[in-house]
């Protein structure tokens, strides 16, 4: 259905790389948040003030701050398309980053109100009033949830959407919240005791925990996450697919909002390439990448030296010092290329599997000082580490 909609209402829908198309989903998601929200809303108040229950009165408003959510990101997918300015020279994209540490700060006030009323109902408990009708609203209001989990995870993962993925996994919440309230309401019909405030309390608790969650994912955002290994491997990938280029290193990647990642990654090309033609092979590369992954990228050229004799003395000298370190170390894939002042050298470590990979960069650390403490004028670029596989394992 959710597919069906966005046929309906997004021009050009397939280009999740335009910046107008990926702001027409945010804005479309939630459009259909409020609406949904706001129907259960008004639904989940009416039926929990008729049969006197906190749990569904307490689920009706978690609904309210999923409108408010839903407001926020309608708001925060307009902003963030905004172009950029001398202040924001790249743009306004870490705006939806916000809009979700906001959605987690309205998530944590209704969770808290709620906590204080569920409190209230377990020290003054009241009857709940059975009413299957009124279940069997709470149950397909239930399944409307379920359709909000799923077309909020479809554009979540469509437009790469920090917001609409939070908002996926909260309607998964509320279905779970709605689910006990209706188990909870049809118990209590055959029990002598309420247990509404309990059920309430632990509603509550959840929605503390999503606003946590949203929270923590979003401020992790903010402050810098490691990239994608996926995103690493498929920009890496497509540059080595680049005429006359070799190997690349030297990848950064930097977050700037969904749909504003900048990178810069050095392509290693043979030293006896003409230096016209490599500059327009890495431009060709550049706006590749940039039509297919929505990255700008800067591509540096590094002229790998074709010197057969050099490059074997220098491997040579640098397995010694590594062997020196640790003899089950070892070195493969060793290339230079010629500095203003040094030789940049770059290569693969291989180190045993039992090597916990958190140390791997202090491996990398000690193995780039005790080089250049015996051969100042060499740079060392260690590429990759990576365990040896022994025949016991594979």
């Amino acid at each position: 259905m959710i597919k069906f909609i966005i046929r309906s209402f997004i021009q050009d829908y397939e280009a999740i790389h335009n910046k107008q198309v990926r702001e027409a989903y945010g804005v479309l998601g939630g459009v259909l948040g409020v609406i949904c929200n706001l129907l259960l809303f008004i639904i989940k108040l009416t039926i929990g003030s008729l049969i006197h229950s906190i749990a569904v009165i307490s689920d009706a408003f978690n609904n309210l701050s999923d409108l408010g959510s839903s407001l926020i990101s309608i708001i925060s997918a307009k902003m963030s398309n905004l172009p950029p300015d001398p202040e924001h020279p790249f743009g306004h994209g870490r705006i939806e980053y916000i809009a979700s540490l906001i959605v987690s700060f309205i998530i944590f006030s209704v969770g808290f109100q709620l906590l204080k009323s569920s409190f209230s109902k377990i020290l003054a408990p009241e009857k709940v009033i059975f009413s299957p009708i009124l279940m069997l609203i709470l149950f397909l209001s239930v399944l409307v949830k379920v359709w909000m989990f799923f077309y909020n995870k479809y554009i979540g993962e469509t437009i790469n959407s920090s917001i609409n993925k939070a908002t996926a996994y909260d309607s998964l919440n509320d279905v779970i919240a709605t689910s006990a309230v209706i188990a909870t309401t049809i118990l209590e019909h055959f029990i002598p005791f309420s247990i509404d405030g309990i059920v309430g309390l632990a509603i509550s608790f959840l929605i503390l925990y999503t606003g946590f969650k949203i929270a923590k994912g979003t401020v992790n955002l903010l402050m810098g996450l490691s990239p994608n290994p996926e995103l690493v491997h498929t920009i890496n990938s497509k540059v080595r697919e680049g005429q006359y280029i070799v190997g690349t290193h030297d990848l950064k990647i930097h977050d700037y909002g969904p749909g504003r990642i900048i990178a810069s990654i050095h392509a290693e090309v043979l030293d006896t390439i003409n230096i016209v033609e490599a500059h327009a092979i890495i431009d060709d590369l550049e706006k590749r990448i940039s039509d297919e992954l929505g990255i700008n990228i800067v591509i540096h050229i590094d002229p790998i030296s074709t010197d057969i004799e050099k490059n074997e003395q220098i491997k040579v000298f640098i397995t010694n010092r590594v062997y020196e370190i640790n003899e089950q170390f070892s070195v493969k894939n060793l290339r230079t290329t010629k500095g203003l002042n040094c030789t940049n050298t770059i290569f693969d470590l291989f180190v045993p599997s039992s090597i916990k990979k958190t140390d791997y960069k202090e491996i990398c650390k000690l193995v780039s000082e005790r080089i250049v403490q015996n051969s100042p004028q060499l740079n060392i670029i260690i590429d990759t580490v990576n365990p040896i596989i022994s025949e016991a394992e594979r």
